[in-house]
Parts: structure tokens; C-alpha cells; sequence
């Protein structure tokens, strides 16, 4: 008998380590975020003590400060030099689909074309550059020339965009899309294994390439956002204190996210809020701060690596020779509201169409269907200049205000040079160019407004942010030109008396453009502050904050009035993710005893007792239940709550017990009381599992309201509640029950909620 207390006794001593696995989440699951900031409070608390005792503990504890500030410095030169990647080949195999340079096939046609002697107005005929027909038929004039460009430009796109969709396929399947829905729903705590790993980072940084290079309506802004948390969660591996704590590490991707939207647009302020503001969901103080370093670092990294692709300081720079104007806040208005119906409509069709791919066998031939929209985009795109080129070389010109030397069509006027003044250029009659780049950019309009909408979601990576401003862009466009013809033949209406008088440069329609372009963004993806500053950094134009506030302000309003919700938080609601929205209030009169489970007529709540069930009754509750966890009470007749145990910490533990410990067999007692029960001496040795149990888990009454139930899971990011009455148990709420509850009374699905 004293064999066995001391073989119990060094059983016990042993338990107390920690083991591999415990205190870790399964694949699609909600994190405890109350024991993950509980464990790192006590970790550096432990470091802080020791730091006393040894100048080695000291040196430990300031490389552990220091640790944060050098991860985000390696977040920010790894997602920086992957952008410059991605943006060199882009730029590249856009332009190979048109033709190949003869000095050097590694150079894009603007590269090309640089030491070439030719004048401004021919900059882009120059003859190191040849077009498919040239290269292939020694010419590039007449129909059969035509017909070979138009070949070879379609079968260069489906090329890519098939070479994406098998290697998406066939090596990771989660490097499809924008990554912004699932990046969202992992900040708030969700598990999805692998979405983060080494090889969704590679295919995803490959395939995008691919994808944007084939033609179809999508940008790499989204999926650039995708690659920095890749890069983040990936490098978090090198560092304990990130690697072994859940939450820690959301915080090093909420500055991932920063960084990638910082790479994407040249935007380090707006990438912060854009993190803050749209998918951040636990964002610190400190955190603020290391995202903004990271963001910087990423920037500077991108332009040292591709000094030629955005030489500026702004992707799309603007410089317009005249300020706005009060009256013009009536156009710039008419704009975000077609910006919040164009997001409406937009999230509207999207959100249908992925359901229907979902549903029925459209969903099981990925490929087939990347084929299918890429050819008909292709075909379309070709014969308008203003679909054939890549969607940021459209905006950018979209963006321009017309000089002297500008040779596109949208500057075509009828020229009046007498009141010219350097380059800046009066408001003048509409010549036959802008009428044709009108005509052209109006079919161009339709086309990217339907497309875009079978694009997204497809089995590619694919972002919307430039889709969507190339939308707002093309509309600001032709609305500021038709303004800026309406002052020049009707200057002396009231409403232009006063302030544009003719030969004036008083309307300006790259602003229209830009502020369209904002609208759109905007009412697709409800941002606001975020998207303001974004568009700021983008064009470098701080003047015109005031329009650009107006139209994000209206377009969020406008569409919020048609549909609640972005497009983001639609696919996380299409997918059945847990996300529980902090920014909806809950104004229903309701109470945890509605919500809670079991309800009436259910089975009673699955419980396990402090001292008094073996091995095997506990390894039967797991095999007969899928619970995350399960309440621990003192017996079953007094259902007085102790504390609470994951499922996954059980399973562990009792296997681990088995393996390595002796006289643990399934008639042995697991007790978690801090003393062993008395029990007879023939008993076989007892399994104390205290370490693994919360002793301190959340609880509520039966009458506590809802509205209040909400609150605290969003706000402490809870995982689950437990439900008592005058101390007795009664039984828990999860976040799954919570959303599914939520979902009810917005008359959704209940059961859309896939995940807890």
C-alpha cells in the first residue's frame, strides 16, 4: 500500500508539467482569448522576476521586449520583397500577352521602351518593342494582324489563368481568393489551419501573378493583405512567446494586415486603419505602433526592390490645377450615391452566385469555370483600350488631368492655346477623341460592373479594391467630363456665373474620377476613415479630403440602407464563419435562459463530477459527445459548478497518462480537487487532471439580458458561457449559440452558422 501512495504520489508531481498539446485549439475552432492573455500575463510576470535573480535572466527579459520590434521589422522586409515580386512579374506578363521586347524578353514594354529615341506622343511605338503580329508576320497593320494580336492576347490569358486555377488546386486550395473574410474571422479568434502556412503563402504569391496577369477583373490589393499575414504567422515560429500563444500572435497579424495594404496601395497610415478599422478585432496600444513600423518597413522595402514600377511616393499620382469647388459637393454626392447602389447591387449578385456555386455542380469544376469567365473576358476586353490594359494603367489615366503633352484620347479637345497659361489648360469643347473614349469607356463600365461580379470568389486568388475604384473611376469620368461640357456651353446659368466663366480650367474631371473611384471602394466595402486616407496616400491630393469624405460617407450610407453588411462580413456570413460583428448593436429584449442550452425537452447538460467518474466514464462522455469542453461540477445531484475543461486537454491528458504513467487503467478515479478522495487501498492509482481545469469560468445568471451576453462575448472574446441559478448550474451559451440566436432574429439561417 505505501508502494502505491508513492507511485500515486510521483504520478501527481508528474501531471503537474506541462504537456505537449494541452492548453492548444483543434482546426476549426474559436480560441479562449481570457486564458490567452491570462497565460502571457504570467509568463511575463515570470520573466520580470527572474530578470532580478541573473544579468543572463536580464538580457533574456530585454531581448523578450525587444522580440516584437524585430518581428515586425522581418514581417515588413519579407512582405515588402514578395510585393516587389509579384509586381515586377505582373507588370511583366501583362504586357507579354501583347508582345515581347527584342532587347531583352525580360523587359515589360515600358522598360523597353525607355533608351528608344522616339518622341513623347510615340513613347510607346518604339521599335525595340514588337507586337505578336510584327514578331510573327514581319508587320502589324490590317485585319490579319489584328486577328493574331487578338489570338495570342486570349490564349496568353487563359494560359494563366488555368496555369492558377490547377496550382490552386492541386497544392492549396486556400490560396484562392481575397483572404480578407478568413484573415477577419482568424483575428477574432477562429482556428483554419494551414490558411497562414508556408505553402498557401507560396502558390498564393505565385498564382497571383498568374491571375492578374491573365486580364480578369481583379486586383492584387486583397490577396496582397493574404501574403503579409502568411508571412507573419509564418515568421512567428521563430519567436516562444508568439508561437505558444494565440493571441499574441492575432496581434502580430493585425500588423501583418497593416502591412500588406501598406505594400498594396504605398499606403503605411491607411494600412494601419484599414487594420484598425476593418479587420482587426483585439487591437492594442502597442500594436498601433508596431503596425505603423511594419507598414513603413514593408513600404520602403517594395520601392527599393521595384524603384521603376512606382517611382512617386503615390501609386496613382495626381496634381490638379485648380481647387474644387462648394458647388461641385452636388456631383460628388450623385457619385457615392451611385458608389452605395453599385456596392448594394454588387454584394447583392456576388453573395447569390457563390451561393449557387456552392449548391449545385457549378462548385465541382473550378477549372471549367475560370476557362469559361476568362475567355469571355478576354474576348471582350481586347477590342476597348480601356479593358485591354491592366486595370491600375486604367485608372491612373482615368486619374489624369489633361496637359499639353498628353496624347491620350481623353484629352482630345478642341485645342485653344490663347489663354493657355504653362499646363494648365482652360475648359474646352469636347473633341472627336473624348466622344470616342466616352462611348468606349461606357461599354467599358458595363462590361467591368457584370464581370466582376462572376470573378470574385472564383478558385483564383482575386482582390476587389481595384475592380471596384476602376468602376467608380470610369463613372466619375464620364460624369466630370459631361460637367465640365456643360460649363463650357452654358457658363452663364446661375449655377456657373458665379465661379467658372468661360476660358476658366474650373471643372475638373480626373478629381470626378477620383472621388468616383472612392465611392465605389466604399460601398462595397463600408470603409470609411480608412478608405479616405488610403485614397490621400494613394494620389498624394490632401485637398481634396472634403469630396473624398462626402462620397465614402454617402455610398456607405446609401448601401447600408439596401444591406447591412460589406462584402467581406457577406462571405464570412456565406462560409459559416464565427464572427460576431462588433459594430451591430443587439436591441432584442431576450435572456440567457432563451439561448442557453440544453432547452426543454433536451437531454440534461453533459457534465463531468470534482472526484467521483474514472477514466472510462470520462472517455465515454468524449466518444459520445462532440463538445469543445464540458462544465466540471461538484456531483451530479448538487450541479454546483467548480470550473470548466476542454475537450482536447482531456484527450491529451488521459492518453499521456496511460502511456507514461504506471497503475492509470480505465477503473482509475480522475479527480481535480487539490486532495485525492478517500478510497479503499485496493483501488487502483487515481489521475488528478487540476491543471487543465479553469477554475474561473465565465458565468451569467438565467436573467441576465442578452444585450448584455453579447457584449461580453465581444468584448472579452469569449468562447463559452455557463449559465447558473442561485449557484447551481443550468447550463452554456457558445458563441455558435450567440450567432445562431442573432441570426434568428434577423430572420437568416440559424444553421448557416457552421463553426463555434
Amino acid at each position: 500500500n505505501g508502494g502505491g501512495m508513492n507511485g500515486t504520489s510521483t504520478m501527481m508531481d508528474f501531471l503537474e508539467e506541462p504537456l505537449p498539446g494541452v492548453g492548444t485549439y483543434e482546426d476549426f475552432n474559436t480560441i479562449d482569448w481570457v486564458r490567452e492573455k491570462s497565460r502571457d500575463r504570467d509568463r511575463h510576470r515570470e520573466i520580470t522576476s527572474r530578470s532580478k535573480e541573473s544579468t543572463w535572466a536580464l538580457i533574456h527579459s530585454v531581448s523578450d521586449a525587444f522580440s516584437g520590434w524585430l518581428l515586425m521589422l522581418l514581417i515588413g522586409l519579407l512582405a515588402g520583397s514578395l510585393a516587389g515580386l509579384i509586381d515586377i512579374s505582373a507588370h511583366w506578363m501583362t504586357d507579354l500577352k501583347e508582345g515581347v521586347c527584342l532587347a531583352g524578353f525580360w523587359f515589360n514594354h515600358e522598360h523597353c521602351c525607355w533608351k528608344s529615341n522616339t518622341t513623347f506622343t510615340d513613347r510607346d511605338k518604339c521599335p525595340e518593342w514588337k507586337s505578336w503580329s510584327q514578331l510573327i508576320l514581319g508587320h502589324g497593320e490590317g485585319a490579319f494582324a489584328y486577328i493574331l494580336n487578338y489570338f495570342m492576347y486570349v490564349i496568353w490569358a487563359l494560359l494563366f489563368s488555368l496555369l492558377a486555377v490547377l496550382l490552386v488546386k492541386g497544392f492549396a486550395p486556400y490560396a484562392c481568393g481575397s483572404g480578407i473574410p478568413e484573415i477577419k474571422t482568424i483575428l477574432s479568434g477562429f482556428i483554419i489551419r494551414g490558411y497562414l502556412g508556408k505553402w498557401t503563402l507560396i502558390i498564393k504569391t505565385i498564382t497571383l501573378v498568374l491571375a492578374v496577369s491573365s486580364g480578369l477583373s481583379l486586383g492584387k490589393e486583397g490577396p496582397l493583405v493574404h501574403v503579409a499575414c502568411c508571412c507573419g504567422n509564418i515568421l512567428c515560429h521563430l519567436f516562444t512567446k508568439y508561437r505558444k500563444n494565440e493571441a499574441k500572435r492575432r496581434e502580430v497579424l493585425s500588423a501583418a494586415a497593416a502591412a500588406g495594404v501598406s505594400v498594396a496601395f504605398g499606403a503605411p497610415i491607411g494600412g494601419v486603419l484599414f487594420s484598425l478599422e476593418e479587420v482587426s478585432y483585439y487591437f492594442p496600444l502597442k500594436t498601433l505602433w508596431r503596425s505603423f513600423f511594419a507598414a513603413l518597413v514593408a513600404a520602403f522595402t517594395l520601392r527599393s526592390i521595384n524603384p521603376f514600377g512606382n517611382s512617386r511616393l503615390v501609386l496613382f499620382y495626381v496634381e490638379f490645377h485648380m481647387p474644387w469647388h462648394l458647388l461641385e459637393l452636388v456631383p460628388f454626392i450623385l457619385l457615392g450615391i451611385f458608389g452605395g447602389l453599385w456596392g448594394a447591387f454588387f454584394i447583392r449578385s456576388n453573395i447569390a452566385w457563390c451561393r449557387r456555386r456552392k449548391t449545385t455542380k457549378l462548385g465541382k469544376y473550378p477549372v471549367l469555370e475560370v476557362f469559361v469567365v476568362t475567355a469571355i473576358t478576354a474576348v471582350l476586353a481586347f477590342p476597348n483600350e480601356y479593358t485591354r490594359m491592366s486595370t491600375s494603367e486604367l485608372i491612373s489615366e482615368l486619374f489624369n488631368d489633361c496637359g499639353i503633352l498628353d496624347s491620350s484620347k481623353l484629352c482630345e479637345y478642341v485645342n485653344d492655346f490663347n489663354s493657355t497659361k504653362g499646363d494648365d489648360l482652360p475648359d474646352r469643347a469636347a473633341g472627336p477623341g473624348v466622344y470616342t473614349a466616352m462611348w468606349q469607356l461606357a461599354l467599358a463600365l458595363i462590361m467591368k460592373v457584370f464581370i466582376t461580379i462572376f470573378t470574385f470568389g472564383m478558385k483564383v486568388p482575386s482582390g476587389l479594391f481595384i475592380p471596384s475604384m476602376a468602376v467608380g473611376a470610369i463613372a466619375g469620368r464620364l460624369l466630370g467630363v459631361a460637367v465640365e461640357q456643360l460649363a463650357y456651353y452654358h457658363h452663364d446659368w446661375a449655377i456657373f456665373s458665379g465661379w467658372c466663366s468661360q476660358g476658366a480650367d474650373c471643372i475638373t474631371p480626373g478629381l470626378y474620377a477620383m472621388v468616383g473611384a472612392a465611392a465605389c471602394l466604399g460601398g462595397v466595402t463600408r470603409m470609411t476613415v480608412s478608405l479616405v486616407v488610403i485614397m490621400f496616400e494613394l494620389t498624394g491630393g490632401l485637398e481634396y479630403i472634403v469630396p473624398l469624405m462626402a462620397a465614402a460617407m454617402t455610398s456607405k450610407w446609401v448601401a447600408d440602407a439596401i444591406g447591412r453588411e460589406g462584402i467581406y462580413d457577406a462571405h464570412i456570413r456565406l462560409n459559416g464563419y464565427p464572427f460576431l460583428e462588433a459594430k451591430e448593436e443587439f436591441s432584442h429584449k431576450t435572456l440567457a435562459m432563451d439561448v442557453m442550452r440544453p432547452r426543454r425537452n433536451d437531454p440534461p447538460l453533459t457534465v463531468i463530477t470534482q472526484d467521483s467518474m474514472t477514466v472510462e466514464d470520462v472517455e465515454t462522455i468524449i466518444n459520445e459527445t462532440t463538445y469543445s469542453g464540458y462544465p466540471v461540477v461538484v456531483s451530479r445531484e448538487s450541479q454546483r459548478l467548480v470550473g470548466f475543461v476542454l475537450r482536447r486537454d482531456l484527450i491529451i491528458s488521459i492518453e499521456n497518462a496511460r502511456k507514461k504513467q504506471d497503475g492509470i487503467v480505465s477503473t482509475s478515479i480522475i479527480y481535480f480537487t487539490d486532495h485525492s478522495p478517500p478510497l479503499p487501498p485496493s483501488s487502483p492509482s487515481m489521475l488528478k487532471l487540476r491543471s487543465i481545469l479553469d477554475l474561473s469560468p465565465f458565468t451569467v445568471t438565467d436573467q441576465t439580458p442578452m444585450e448584455i451576453v453579447v457584449d461580453i462575448f465581444r468584448k472579452l472574446g469569449l468562447r463559452q458561457c455557463l449559465v447558473t441559478h442561485n449557484g447551481k448550474l443550468l447550463g452554456i451559451i457558445t458563441k455558435k449559440d450567440v450567432l445562431k440566436h442573432i441570426a434568428q432574429l434577423a430572420n437568416q439561417d440559424p444553421d448557416s452558422i457552421l463553426f463555434n
